[in-house]
């Protein structure tokens, strides 16, 4: 899609990490940006930092796991700027721990935020971008949308989930010769919040969403709980240590401008992708392999 400037576009997940450098690439590229988050503190916060003119940026709170809040989101965008071109479906959450001792309330929560929130965008905005007649959608997987990775299954299973979609919905309006694109992201490591994410989670009777050290009676497993703790520290520290949002924005708004479907962050991590398929293919049975996932 090209001609950007002048443009609208909704970014969910707006208020930090990728969804705020997003929305900083597009308003760079004189675009009008909905910022949607379900955090009203931090959005305000993000939207004062960026010093952009009230008329270009709108500040939205929205749950995108509730499809009426994201109904409402696509009503204050066309009510405010009369129009919507680019959506970026970006806001995510993330658990930890073996699968087994994920709660229903893990579960319900990641694949609420992370796959239902992009349904719910994908079911409100498509029809609008369809009958315009052009537009262009993007995706927030993840490289857990291609590799499966241990310690993380819901996370895992709503990334692989979200590129299956989004695959989908690019061939669908292909079959309709639709001039809406699609893009899915699929990041590595990248400096975020993500490792707190449940600072927004729902209050629920389990509260420790990073590290579940208790599932329902019976199923803790007995030496889960160190090597959990050391799985989290890990991960924590490739998050802070990873790639600049802003690097990760401006490829995705090189994606949209081309039309580009694959956005991959990190070229060092394609090995762990296509070891993993070359396995499917040959029926090997599955390998963790940390080839290019952990930086030497």
């Amino acid at each position: 899609m090209e001609n950007l400037p002048g443009k609208v576009a909704v970014v969910t997940g707006a208020a930090s990490g990728i969804g705020f450098a997003i929305s900083k690439a597009l308003l760079d590229r004189s675009m009008k940006v909905v910022m949607a988050d379900i955090e009203q503190k931090a959005l305000e916060k993000a939207i004062s930092g960026l010093g952009a003119p009230s008329e270009q940026v709108l500040p939205v709170v929205c749950d995108v796991s509730k499809p009426g809040d994201v109904d409402d989101l696509a009503r204050k965008c066309l009510d405010y700027f009369g129009q919507v071109h680019v959506v970026c479906n970006n806001a995510g959450v993330v658990t930890g721990g073996p699968s087994w001792e994920q709660t229903l309330e893990d579960w319900q929560w990641v694949l609420g935020v992370n796959l239902w929130g992009v349904i719910n965008g994908i079911r409100t905005f498509t029809p609008i971008l369809v009958d315009q007649g052009f537009g262009h959608i993007v995706n927030t997987a993840s490289m857990a949308g291609l590799v499966a990775l241990p310690m993380s299954a819901p996370y895992t299973v709503s990334k692989h989930a979200v590129v299956g979609l989004s695959e989908a919905l690019y061939l669908e309006l292909e079959l309709i010769s639709s001039k809406v694109g699609v893009s899915v992201l699929c990041p590595g490591w990248v400096k975020t919040s993500l490792k707190d994410a449940d600072r927004n989670r729902p209050n629920t009777s389990n509260q420790d969403t990073q590290i579940n050290d208790s599932g329902p009676p019976g199923t803790q497993s007995e030496g889960t709980g160190s090597f959990e703790v050391q799985a989290r520290g890990l991960m924590e520290s490739l998050i802070d240590n990873g790639m600049d949002p802003a690097q990760v924005a401006g490829l995705v708004v090189d994606a949209i401008e081309t039309g580009k479907f694959w956005i991959h962050t990190h070229d060092e991590m394609k090995p762990a992708i296509s070891g993993r398929f070359a396995r499917c293919v040959a029926e090997e049975n599955p390998r963790l392999s940390l080839e290019g996932l952990i930086p030497n």
